[in-house]
Protein backbone atom coordinates (compact mmCIF):
# COMPACT_ATOMS: atom_id res chain seq x y z
CA UNK A 1 0.00 0.00 0.00
CA UNK A 2 1.51 3.58 -0.78
CA UNK A 3 1.06 4.57 2.36
CA UNK A 4 2.65 2.25 4.16
CA UNK A 5 5.74 2.42 1.71
CA UNK A 6 5.22 5.80 2.48
CA UNK A 7 5.69 5.55 6.27
CA UNK A 8 8.70 2.88 6.21
CA UNK A 9 10.67 5.37 4.57
CA UNK A 10 10.09 8.14 6.52
CA UNK A 11 10.73 6.33 9.35
CA UNK A 12 14.11 5.77 8.43
CA UNK A 13 14.21 9.07 6.88
CA UNK A 14 13.25 10.36 10.34
CA UNK A 15 16.01 7.73 12.22
CA UNK A 16 18.76 8.88 9.96
CA UNK A 17 18.51 12.99 10.24
CA UNK A 18 16.88 12.84 13.87
CA UNK A 19 15.06 16.46 13.70
CA UNK A 20 11.52 14.85 14.16
CA UNK A 21 9.29 14.63 16.93
CA UNK A 22 10.01 10.96 18.78
CA UNK A 23 8.51 8.16 16.75
CA UNK A 24 6.60 5.84 18.42
CA UNK A 25 4.63 8.20 21.07
CA UNK A 26 7.42 8.94 22.88
CA UNK A 27 5.87 12.04 24.96
CA UNK A 28 9.61 14.47 24.73
CA UNK A 29 8.39 17.63 25.93
CA UNK A 30 10.96 19.30 24.50
CA UNK A 31 10.02 18.46 20.89
CA UNK A 32 6.37 18.27 21.48
CA UNK A 33 6.98 22.28 21.72
CA UNK A 34 8.42 22.36 18.52
CA UNK A 35 6.59 20.24 16.92
CA UNK A 36 2.94 19.42 18.32
CA UNK A 37 3.05 23.29 18.88
CA UNK A 38 -0.06 23.12 20.70
CA UNK A 39 -0.66 23.55 17.23
CA UNK A 40 -1.25 26.25 20.58
CA UNK A 41 2.12 26.42 20.28
CA UNK A 42 4.17 27.72 17.32
CA UNK A 43 6.93 26.59 15.45
CA UNK A 44 10.25 29.01 16.14
CA UNK A 45 11.35 30.66 13.12
CA UNK A 46 9.38 30.19 10.75
CA UNK A 47 6.85 32.39 10.09
CA UNK A 48 6.25 33.29 6.15
CA UNK A 49 6.87 36.36 5.01
CA UNK A 50 3.12 36.83 4.55
CA UNK A 51 0.83 37.27 7.40
CA UNK A 52 -0.71 34.83 9.59
CA UNK A 53 -3.69 33.06 10.80
CA UNK A 54 -6.04 31.84 13.52
CA UNK A 55 -9.58 30.55 14.57
CA UNK A 56 -11.32 28.65 17.29
CA UNK A 57 -14.60 27.40 18.40
CA UNK A 58 -18.24 25.31 18.91
CA UNK A 59 -21.70 24.99 19.85
CA UNK A 60 -23.78 25.98 23.21
CA UNK A 61 -25.87 22.96 22.84
CA UNK A 62 -22.98 20.15 21.75
CA UNK A 63 -24.31 20.36 18.43
CA UNK A 64 -26.21 23.13 17.53
CA UNK A 65 -23.40 25.79 16.38
CA UNK A 66 -25.19 29.27 15.01
CA UNK A 67 -23.37 32.33 14.56
CA UNK A 68 -24.07 34.70 16.97
CA UNK A 69 -26.37 38.04 16.52
CA UNK A 70 -24.60 40.89 16.29
CA UNK A 71 -26.73 42.91 18.55
CA UNK A 72 -25.21 40.01 21.08
CA UNK A 73 -21.70 41.14 22.80
CA UNK A 74 -18.56 39.92 21.94
CA UNK A 75 -16.98 37.22 23.92
CA UNK A 76 -15.27 38.19 27.23
CA UNK A 77 -11.71 37.93 27.10
CA UNK A 78 -8.98 38.45 29.67
CA UNK A 79 -5.38 38.86 29.45
CA UNK A 80 -2.28 36.18 28.54
CA UNK A 81 -1.85 36.64 32.49
CA UNK A 82 -5.36 36.79 33.95
CA UNK A 83 -7.49 35.03 30.93
CA UNK A 84 -10.87 34.60 31.52
CA UNK A 85 -13.07 30.75 32.29
CA UNK A 86 -15.29 30.14 29.24
CA UNK A 87 -18.81 29.14 30.69
CA UNK A 88 -19.22 26.62 27.71
CA UNK A 89 -16.45 24.12 27.93
CA UNK A 90 -18.56 21.47 26.37
CA UNK A 91 -19.81 23.16 23.46
CA UNK A 92 -18.23 22.38 19.81
CA UNK A 93 -17.91 25.79 19.33
CA UNK A 94 -15.99 26.52 22.29
CA UNK A 95 -13.35 29.39 22.03
CA UNK A 96 -10.37 28.82 24.04
CA UNK A 97 -7.48 31.00 23.42
CA UNK A 98 -4.49 32.68 25.22
CA UNK A 99 -7.18 35.04 26.86
CA UNK A 100 -9.82 32.35 27.44
CA UNK A 101 -9.12 28.97 29.58
CA UNK A 102 -10.59 26.30 30.20
CA UNK A 103 -12.24 25.46 33.81
CA UNK A 104 -9.45 23.57 36.49
CA UNK A 105 -9.84 20.14 35.83
CA UNK A 106 -11.65 19.98 32.88
CA UNK A 107 -11.35 16.61 30.83
CA UNK A 108 -13.64 16.31 27.79
CA UNK A 109 -16.37 13.86 27.39
CA UNK A 110 -16.77 10.61 24.87
CA UNK A 111 -13.21 10.91 23.95
CA UNK A 112 -12.67 8.17 21.36
CA UNK A 113 -10.24 7.07 19.55
CA UNK A 114 -10.81 8.05 15.03
CA UNK A 115 -10.01 5.40 13.09
CA UNK A 116 -7.07 7.00 11.06
CA UNK A 117 -3.25 6.42 10.96
CA UNK A 118 -1.34 7.84 13.14
CA UNK A 119 2.71 8.04 12.63
CA UNK A 120 3.08 6.08 15.88
CA UNK A 121 1.46 2.86 17.09
CA UNK A 122 1.92 3.46 21.26
CA UNK A 123 -1.50 4.05 23.35
CA UNK A 124 -1.27 7.63 23.57
CA UNK A 125 -3.63 10.52 24.93
CA UNK A 126 -3.38 12.03 22.03
CA UNK A 127 -4.55 9.52 19.90
CA UNK A 128 -8.01 10.98 21.05
CA UNK A 129 -10.63 13.47 19.88
CA UNK A 130 -14.34 13.82 21.20
CA UNK A 131 -16.67 11.28 19.18
CA UNK A 132 -17.94 14.12 16.41
CA UNK A 133 -14.83 15.13 15.76
CA UNK A 134 -13.09 11.71 15.61
CA UNK A 135 -16.33 10.82 13.26
CA UNK A 136 -15.56 13.79 10.98
CA UNK A 137 -11.94 13.35 11.29
CA UNK A 138 -12.23 9.63 10.00
CA UNK A 139 -14.86 11.06 6.91
CA UNK A 140 -11.82 13.78 6.22
CA UNK A 141 -9.03 11.17 6.01
CA UNK A 142 -11.42 8.79 3.82
CA UNK A 143 -11.92 11.94 1.25
CA UNK A 144 -8.10 12.66 1.25
CA UNK A 145 -7.73 8.83 0.77
CA UNK A 146 -10.00 8.99 -2.49
CA UNK A 147 -8.35 11.75 -3.95
CA UNK A 148 -4.73 9.67 -3.87
CA UNK A 149 -3.82 11.66 -0.86
CA UNK A 150 -2.06 9.98 2.68
CA UNK A 151 -2.41 12.32 5.88
CA UNK A 152 -1.13 11.19 9.10
CA UNK A 153 -2.59 12.29 12.05
CA UNK A 154 -0.47 13.56 14.79
CA UNK A 155 -1.46 15.10 18.22
CA UNK A 156 -4.92 15.03 19.45
CA UNK A 157 -6.48 15.37 22.69
CA UNK A 158 -3.67 17.14 25.25
CA UNK A 159 -4.45 16.69 29.08
CA UNK A 160 -3.83 19.73 31.57
CA UNK A 161 -0.90 17.66 32.86
CA UNK A 162 0.96 17.15 29.85
CA UNK A 163 0.27 20.80 28.69
CA UNK A 164 1.97 21.72 31.99
CA UNK A 165 4.78 19.04 31.77
CA UNK A 166 5.74 21.09 28.13
CA UNK A 167 5.12 24.30 29.24
CA UNK A 168 7.46 24.21 32.34
CA UNK A 169 9.84 22.86 30.14
CA UNK A 170 9.96 25.74 27.42
CA UNK A 171 10.02 27.64 30.12
CA UNK A 172 13.26 26.19 32.47
CA UNK A 173 14.68 26.42 28.83
CA UNK A 174 13.94 29.99 27.27
CA UNK A 175 12.37 31.79 30.24
CA UNK A 176 9.10 32.71 31.21
CA UNK A 177 8.90 35.56 28.33
CA UNK A 178 9.78 34.05 25.50
CA UNK A 179 7.77 30.42 26.41
CA UNK A 180 4.57 32.52 26.54
CA UNK A 181 4.83 33.66 23.14
CA UNK A 182 6.13 29.79 21.88
CA UNK A 183 3.41 28.11 23.89
CA UNK A 184 0.41 28.07 25.85
CA UNK A 185 0.05 28.14 29.35
CA UNK A 186 -1.79 25.03 31.09
CA UNK A 187 -6.16 25.36 30.42
CA UNK A 188 -5.64 27.79 27.45
CA UNK A 189 -4.54 24.77 24.87
CA UNK A 190 -6.96 24.07 22.50
CA UNK A 191 -5.82 20.83 22.03
CA UNK A 192 -7.28 19.88 25.53
CA UNK A 193 -10.70 20.75 24.14
CA UNK A 194 -10.64 17.51 22.31
CA UNK A 195 -11.94 19.07 19.04
CA UNK A 196 -8.43 19.56 17.36
CA UNK A 197 -5.82 17.74 15.88
CA UNK A 198 -2.29 17.97 14.60
CA UNK A 199 -2.10 16.70 10.80
CA UNK A 200 1.18 15.60 8.98
CA UNK A 201 2.43 13.35 6.29
CA UNK A 202 4.69 10.95 5.05
CA UNK A 203 6.20 13.49 2.52
CA UNK A 204 6.63 15.82 5.46
CA UNK A 205 8.75 12.87 7.36
CA UNK A 206 5.66 13.22 10.34
CA UNK A 207 7.18 16.92 11.18
CA UNK A 208 4.90 19.72 12.25
CA UNK A 209 6.20 22.26 9.80
CA UNK A 210 4.60 25.64 7.79
CA UNK A 211 5.91 23.51 4.44
CA UNK A 212 3.16 20.82 5.05
CA UNK A 213 1.30 24.24 3.25
CA UNK A 214 3.16 23.39 -0.06
CA UNK A 215 2.45 19.76 -0.13
CA UNK A 216 -0.65 18.06 -1.91
CA UNK A 217 -2.01 17.31 1.73
CA UNK A 218 -1.64 20.43 2.68
CA UNK A 219 -3.23 22.46 -0.37
CA UNK A 220 -6.13 19.78 -0.28
CA UNK A 221 -6.87 20.42 3.45
CA UNK A 222 -6.91 23.89 3.29
CA UNK A 223 -9.97 23.71 0.81
CA UNK A 224 -11.47 21.07 1.84
CA UNK A 225 -11.34 21.02 5.95
CA UNK A 226 -14.61 22.90 6.17
CA UNK A 227 -16.69 20.27 4.48
CA UNK A 228 -16.12 18.12 7.40
CA UNK A 229 -16.46 20.76 9.87
CA UNK A 230 -13.35 21.52 10.48
CA UNK A 231 -11.14 25.08 10.17
CA UNK A 232 -7.18 25.82 10.13
CA UNK A 233 -7.45 27.12 13.32
CA UNK A 234 -4.28 29.67 12.95
CA UNK A 235 -4.47 30.49 9.63
CA UNK A 236 -1.89 32.88 8.24
CA UNK A 237 -2.08 36.90 8.13
CA UNK A 238 -3.94 36.48 11.88
CA UNK A 239 -1.43 35.91 14.30
CA UNK A 240 -2.34 39.43 15.70
CA UNK A 241 -5.86 37.66 16.35
CA UNK A 242 -5.09 34.04 17.50
CA UNK A 243 -1.95 34.72 19.09
CA UNK A 244 -0.59 32.05 17.30
CA UNK A 245 2.41 31.94 14.27
CA UNK A 246 0.32 30.24 10.87
CA UNK A 247 0.13 26.28 11.64
CA UNK A 248 -0.98 25.04 8.59
CA UNK A 249 -1.39 21.79 10.38
CA UNK A 250 -3.73 22.55 13.11
CA UNK A 251 -7.26 21.73 12.22
CA UNK A 252 -10.29 22.50 14.64
CA UNK A 253 -13.77 20.83 14.83
CA UNK A 254 -16.50 23.66 15.01
CA UNK A 255 -19.12 21.75 12.86
CA UNK A 256 -19.98 22.54 9.17
CA UNK A 257 -21.76 25.15 9.25
CA UNK A 258 -19.53 27.13 11.50
CA UNK A 259 -16.69 26.12 9.29
CA UNK A 260 -17.91 26.96 6.20
CA UNK A 261 -18.66 30.50 6.95
CA UNK A 262 -15.01 30.88 8.10
CA UNK A 263 -13.87 29.48 5.37
CA UNK A 264 -15.65 31.26 2.55
CA UNK A 265 -15.44 34.84 4.85
CA UNK A 266 -11.31 34.09 5.22
CA UNK A 267 -11.83 34.31 9.40
CA UNK A 268 -11.12 33.10 12.51
CA UNK A 269 -12.83 31.89 15.12
CA UNK A 270 -11.99 34.45 17.00
CA UNK A 271 -13.47 36.79 14.53
CA UNK A 272 -16.52 34.66 14.06
CA UNK A 273 -17.00 35.49 17.63
CA UNK A 274 -16.46 39.36 17.46
CA UNK A 275 -13.30 39.10 19.44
Amino acid sequence: MKFKFLLSISVLAVALIGCQEEPAGTDNASQENAQEQESDEQTSGQESSGEERKTDGNEETESEAGQPSEEEPALETGTVSDPVTVDNPKSLDVLVNKQRKLPDGYEPPDLVEPDVPFYFDEEHEKRHLRKEAATALEELFDAAEGAGLDIVAASGYRSYERQKVIYQSNVDKMGQEKADKLSARPGTSEHQTGLAMDVTSAEMAFSLQQTFKQTDEGSWLAENAHKFGFIIRYPEGKTDITGYSYEPWHIRYVGEEIATEIYQKNITLEEYFNV
